[in-house]
Parts: C-alpha cells; sequence; structure tokens
C-alpha cells in the first residue's frame, strides 16, 4: 500500500517550489511594473474598446493622439481586432438640467396682451385647466404663439421640440460626441480615419475602485476566519481549523502568484470577477478538506491506539479516489470553458480551474499532512513516544 504520510516532506517542498516564485511576483507588484496587473475595476480610469475602419491603424498613432491631448498615460494594445484603450477616467458631457419654461404673453385677438394657449386655457365652467388640456383642445389661432420649446404640430397643435443638447451613448456602443470623450473620438477620427465600431465604454471612478479593494479583501478576510472558526468547532480540535485555513492560504497564494507572473509576461489581469473566482475556489478547497478530516475523525474512533499518521494514511487512501473523480469531473468541465467559452470569462475560468486542481492537490498532500506534522511534534513535546509506524491496507 502507497505510504503517502511518510513522504510529505516531499509534498512540502514541491508546495514550496509552486507559490514562492508567484508570491515574489505578488510582493514586486506595489513598487514595480511587475505583478499582478488590475483592470479600471480596481485602479480606476476609462476602458474604450474600439475598431478603426482602416485595419492597419496601430496602437502608437493612438497613443500619439491621446498624448498630444495631455492623456500620455494611456496604454493601447490590440484585443481581438479591436484596440483597446486605458486612460485616466474621462467623462461624459453631464446632461443640462431639465428646465419648465414660463408661460408667454402674447397679443389676443383684439390686440391686448393675454394668455397663450399654450399657457392657460378656460374650461367649459370657467376655471382654468391644466396645461394638456389646453394643448389638446386649443387650435393654431392667432393668440398661438411659438415659445422656444413649442413647435406647431400636424394638427396645429403645439408640441415639445426636441431637447439640444444630446444625451450620453445608449449601451455603451454608440461612438460619444460630446464632452471630453467626444473631443477625444473627434481627434483619432481627423487623424487615423473613421471609427467603425465601439465594443464598449466604461469609466470607474477612484472611489469606486477603492471601494471594491476594500469589499473584495473584507470578504476573503472574513470569509476565512470564519470557516476557520466553523472546522474548529465542528472538530473541536484547533488543529483542524488551523490547518484547513494554512491550505486555504496555500491555493490563494498558488492562484494569485500564477496571475501575477501571467500579467507580468502577458499583460493578464484580474478584473472584478476574479474575487468571485477566489471565493469558489476557497469554499470548493475547503469542502475537499472537510471530507478528508471527517474520516480522519471517523478512524481515529475505528483504529483507536494506532499511530496517528497511519490513521490519516488509512483516510486519505479511504477518500482520494472520490475527491479526484469529483475535482477532474469539474476540471473537465471548465476547460471546455476556456477553450470555447469566449474572452469575456477566459480569465475567470482560469482562475477557477487552477484553484480546483490546486485544492484537491493541497487538501491531500497539505491539509492531512500539516495536520499530522503538528500532532507529531505535540506528541514528542509532551514526552508521547509514538509507536512505530506499520502501514496496513485500507479498509473500504
Amino acid at each position: 500500500m502507497f505510504d503517502v504520510v511518510g513522504k510529505r516532506k516531499w509534498y512540502f517542498l514541491f508546495s514550496a517550489l509552486i507559490t514562492i516564485p508567484g508570491l515574489f511576483f505578488i510582493l514586486l507588484t506595489p513598487f514595480t511594473d511587475a505583478g499582478l496587473k488590475f483592470t479600471i475595476d480596481y485602479t480606476g480610469g476609462t476602458r474604450w474598446v474600439i475598431r478603426f475602419e482602416d485595419p492597419n491603424v496601430a496602437p502608437q498613432g493612438v497613443r500619439e493622439v491621446l498624448a498630444a491631448r495631455g492623456l500620455e498615460s494611456s496604454v493601447v494594445r490590440t484585443s481581438e481586432g479591436f484596440l483597446e484603450i486605458k486612460t485616466e477616467p474621462i467623462g461624459l458631457a453631464a446632461p443640462p438640467p431639465a428646465t419648465t419654461p414660463a408661460p408667454t404673453v402674447t397679443p389676443g385677438p383684439s390686440g391686448s396682451g393675454g394668455p397663450s394657449a399654450a399657457a392657460v386655457s378656460a374650461s367649459p365652467s370657467g376655471s382654468p385647466a391644466p396645461n394638456g388640456s389646453a394643448a389638446a383642445s386649443a387650435s393654431a389661432g392667432p393668440s398661438a404663439s411659438a415659445s422656444p420649446s413649442a413647435s406647431p404640430g400636424p394638427s396645429g397643435s403645439a408640441e415639445p421640440s426636441p431637447s439640444a443638447s444630446a444625451p450620453p451613448p445608449a449601451a455603451n456602443t454608440t461612438i460619444p460626441t460630446e464632452g471630453e470623450l467626444g473631443e477625444v473620438a473627434g481627434a483619432l477620427q481627423d487623424r487615423l480615419g473613421p471609427i467603425a465600431e465601439q465594443e464598449s465604454l466604461t469609466t470607474v471612478g477612484p472611489v469606486v475602485s477603492s471601494d471594491l479593494i476594500g469589499q473584495a479583501l473584507t470578504l476573503i478576510v472574513i470569509g476565512s476566519i470564519g470557516i476557520m472558526l466553523w472546522i474548529t468547532y465542528r472538530f473541536r480540535d484547533v488543529k483542524f481549523g488551523v490547518t484547513a485555513i494554512a491550505t486555504l492560504v496555500h491555493d490563494v497564494v498558488f492562484v494569485v502568484g500564477t496571475f501575477a507572473i501571467l500579467g507580468t509576461l502577458f499583460g493578464v489581469e484580474i478584473d472584478a470577477l476574479f474575487v468571485t473566482a477566489m471565493l469558489t475556489v476557497i469554499g470548493f478547497s475547503v469542502h475537499d478538506t472537510i471530507v478528508v478530516f471527517d474520516r480522519i475523525r471517523e478512524n481515529k474512533a475505528r483504529h483507536a491506539g494506532e499511530p496517528f499518521g497511519d490513521i490519516v494514511n488509512h483516510s486519505i487512501l479511504q477518500t482520494a479516489g472520490r475527491s479526484i473523480t469529483t475535482s477532474l469531473t469539474v476540471a473537465i468541465t471548465l476547460l471546455t470553458l476556456l477553450l470555447f467559452g469566449g474572452a469575456a470569462t477566459s480569465y475567470f475560468v482560469l482562475a477557477l480551474l487552477l484553484g480546483i486542481i490546486v485544492g484537491t492537490y493541497s487538501s491531500i498532500f497539505n491539509a492531512a499532512q500539516l495536520l499530522v506534522e503538528w500532532q507529531e511534534r505535540e506528541d514528542r513535546r509532551r514526552g508521547r513516544v509514538a509507536a512505530p509506524r506499520a502501514v496496513r491496507r485500507a479498509t473500504p
């Protein structure tokens, strides 16, 4: 029978090899351009994805136009036939406040000043009627006057004219023409030709981005603390809770470190969905770890008197098949989504896939092994010498 526990120091060495490089790149993030790359969800700014009619327009040409307008720090790169522009927040022109035009006084039929039909009309009972009924019942006559906000309709009644100010682009797919971004779009088209298509336009302010970072960290910390407290209570032993959290830290560092390396080498960015992926990874890893821990608790009663290392070895062999099969099923689904699901969710799916794989590994080769290492050191410190380990075939 395979002795899993006896080779635990090799597993610890392998875990160090796959996490230390990523941790190094994570620590470089605040001080250099290397490390994690964040989307505007976290940094704040404007992300604008467009395509010119001329397919030969290069990112360098776009950067030159943006630099001429004072946006020297802009990042421009190609993305699936489009040009992705990231720069400091650029807002559209705010729509003007709605104003109600005052009633106008025009000469009546007798030449004296009287209220216009668009302002007040008399009802059959002699009381003034609202503007809406006046517009509906009055026809264009000598007393009807054209105010700045009204024009004759087909039936001669006064109808409101369209506002002269254009609203922001609908659904972020209409090329802006107003505000500072409209001026930037005009400068790009004057220099590089017409813009054929706008895929997306997103602007996030620095306050929103800082709040998102704080919320993400809070969710992860509170979730991890809650998991540790629950596992400690459930198994009546703090060693189970602490080793489970140590495994979670290992998984999180591996996934985040991998993205830090990919961000340095290939410009892979972390977006708001990454937090969702990490919380999912944490939940899946804990689930797999609890399966192993629960079997360890059962075998402690079933094999009372045996060395703790043997009990853990039995438990791992009894649960490894189920853990690997479950993880493999999820991994196949995620791999399919990664290959055929499109670019919008590719990094989210990649984070999940990495997390599922490393979570399965750490539940078997880290969490349980840390538990054995801690228990054996505690026994030696208390003067309890464990009996020689005799690894037996696991019972089904």
